[in-house]
């Protein structure tokens, strides 16, 4: 008989980025209503990690932003917090970074994978936290990050590649393959709209598939099917990908968790019979569920 397993969603570090470039093809009279906006055009961007607890294991999917940029780079991308919130949220659960078996990385970006750093601190680099846990990266993406493109090498981390490499406990994973913990079955579907080779897991537990979106759909308001990021590389296949996505998700009953929206962690869709798009059915503000 499958073991129940947990699903919480984990607040890490928020920051505030420019809401033109968060909606690249939405006009701001549309985007302004599902996120307002400050004077200068800043949003609120959430880091949204999910913790899956089968029993025996403890599996992190990403870890936001984190804390580790200096104070400059902190102002630069507007992060509100000074100390590591996921080491909070952890604490909040009564774990640790040292209790996490797996780390699940849909890519690399630092507002995905920052949170694998320590918190800056003058003069000293950011180490490494997690120090049981298997690092788990799509393999194109690796092999992308440590040699990016111009156009997004600045969403990357310097040396963070070579620091997961040296721990021995990077595991490469690509489109189609699996990860089984327990229990629960963890599927890649692989996504190049966004960022080249980034993964999407499909998380198989006994009452239901989760999903976490990555930037596929980074919150509820990108759920609208032609909405697409300044920052996406390759804005008509990532709309490609999304409907794949939501009609699978509509198929399977699914939960999409979201990696940065600020005011909804979570949701059900299903087909609208009227508006004949997928739409929202069911909203979680927060998420603390057993499936």
């Amino acid at each position: 008989m499958m073991q129940e397993t947990s699903f919480i969603v984990l607040r890490g570090n928020s920051m505030r980025l420019d809401g033109g470039t968060m909606f690249g093809n939405a006009a701001k009279a549309l985007w302004q209503k599902w996120m307002p906006a400050d004077e200068n055009g800043m949003i609120d961007i959430a880091s949204n990690c999910l913790l899956v607890k089968t029993g025996n294991h403890n599996i992190l999917f990403e870890t936001g932003c984190g804390a580790y940029l200096s104070p400059d780079m902190k102002q630069r991308f507007a992060v509100k917090e000074e100390s590591h919130i996921l080491m909070q949220s952890l604490a909040e659960q009564g774990l640790t970074d040292a209790d996490i078996s797996h780390v699940v990385l849909t890519h690399l970006h630092f507002d995905h994978a920052g949170g694998l750093l320590n918190a800056w601190e003058p003069d000293r680099e950011p180490q490494l936290l997690f120090p049981k846990a298997l690092f788990v990266v799509g393999e194109e993406h690796f092999k992308r990050s440590k040699s990016p493109h111009f156009r997004d090498r600045a969403s990357f981390i310097p040396g963070l590649a070579e620091k997961l490499q040296a721990t021995g406990r990077l595991v490469l994973k690509q489109g189609g393959d699996r990860l089984v913990v327990d229990d629960l079955v963890v599927e890649f579907s692989l996504s190049q709209g966004h960022t080249p080779g980034m993964l999407v897991p499909w998380i198989q537990a006994q009452k239901g598939t989760v999903i976490y979106t990555a930037d596929l759909i980074p919150g509820l308001p990108w759920v609208n099917l032609p909405i697409t990021m300044g920052y996406d590389r390759f804005a008509e296949r990532l709309v490609d990908e999304k409907k794949q996505m939501l009609d699978r998700a509509v198929d399977e009953k699914a939960l999409l968790v979201f990696p940065h929206d600020p005011s909804y962690a979570a949701i059900y869709v299903e087909m609208d019979p009227v508006k004949k798009r997928v739409m929202p059915s069911q909203r979680f503000e927060t998420l603390n569920i057993t499936l």
